[in-house]
């Protein structure tokens, strides 16, 4: 701790410094404030920013792939300089290990260090690198998620609003308003399939589904909602009224593509009909840890009643 005296002579010349020094500096490293905390409606999907994306992409995954290539130069020169052949190698620096889905490898890496030339494998290499049918079942399962199971065509969303319950009939007009307004305008490439108001269950919980056109309908419709020019004043106005807000994308099945409600009651019915059905639901229940029922009361502006 430092004391000065005001007969000290140097007083005025401490002063001036001291008002001369900001309290608070300003460092180059410090982030920009932005006007909003960042959402996924600010990304532009147009095309000239998917081409920059996938450049910045591409000149990533070069740059992984030299700096693994390097690690491997390194490490191979390691082996051949060791005295012994007992040389412990750590499973990151082999090509594509530890790497997840930002791996180097191609495809024939991945399946294997070999090539299909039909000579017979080693036993050294199936432990190692597996068989080839272990191989070709492990590649179909990888697939089967992306190419096979999703459908692809349409991409849902659900919204969860948990409303405040002295502020239902103001939520209920403002959503009422802006929903089916942003639903019928052109540029988006979204359906409102429906808004219902849960009776039982979690009670002054609204429930809306909205449906896009794939994974670009939905970024394109983020982005043309989110700019929209009452945008800003709705969701202002909407956070006064909710205390909280989930919203989960959901991708149909190729097997259970979507029908109308109707048909799947009759579905779902029948289904008891069927020979061992029941049976086989009185063996899968144990495995469910939970399960949340909701009787939802449509709203007035709800497609879907």
């Amino acid at each position: 701790m430092i004391s000065i005296s005001a007969s000290r002579p140097y007083l005025p010349a401490l002063r001036h410094l001291a008002a001369a020094t900001p309290v608070v500096r300003t460092f180059t490293s410090s982030a920009r404030l932005t006007k909003h905390t960042p959402a996924i409606g600010d990304i532009n999907p147009s095309k000239s920013s998917v081409s920059d994306f996938d450049a910045k992409q591409s000149a990533f995954r070069q740059q992984l792939a030299e700096t693994s290539k390097t690690r491997n130069t390194e490490l191979a020169n390691e082996l051949k300089n060791a005295p012994s052949d007992e040389v412990y190698v750590p499973p990151g620096l082999t090509q594509g290990h530890g790497l997840g889905s930002l791996s180097t490898a191609t495809d024939k890496e991945k399946k294997g260090i070999l090539d299909d030339t039909g000579k017979k494998q080693g036993k050294l290499s199936s432990l190692i690198y597996g068989t080839k049918e272990g191989r070709e079942m492990d590649a179909q399962i990888e697939a089967s998620f992306s190419a096979i199971l999703a459908r692809g065509k349409y991409v849902h969303s659900i919204v969860l609003h948990d409303v405040k319950p002295d502020k239902v009939d103001e939520y209920s007009e403002l959503v009422g308003e802006f929903y089916p307004r942003m639903a019928q305008l052109s540029e988006n490439k979204v359906n409102l399939v429906g808004s219902w108001r849960t009776e039982i269950g979690d009670s002054d919980t609204f429930v809306h589904i909205w449906e896009y056109h794939r994974y670009h309908g939905y970024h394109e419709s983020r982005y043309a909602i989110t700019h929209h020019p009452d945008y800003v004043e709705f969701n202002k106005k909407l956070r006064t009224l909710i205390y909280s807000k989930k919203i989960s994308l959901m991708q149909e099945f190729s097997f259970w593509p979507t029908s109308p409600p109707q048909e799947r009651k009759l579905r779902r019915d029948r289904s008891w009909g069927v020979k061992g059905w029941s049976e086989t639901v009185h063996k899968t229940v144990p495995l469910i840890q939970s399960m949340k029922s909701r009787i939802l009361i449509p709203m007035p502006w709800s497609p879907v009643r």
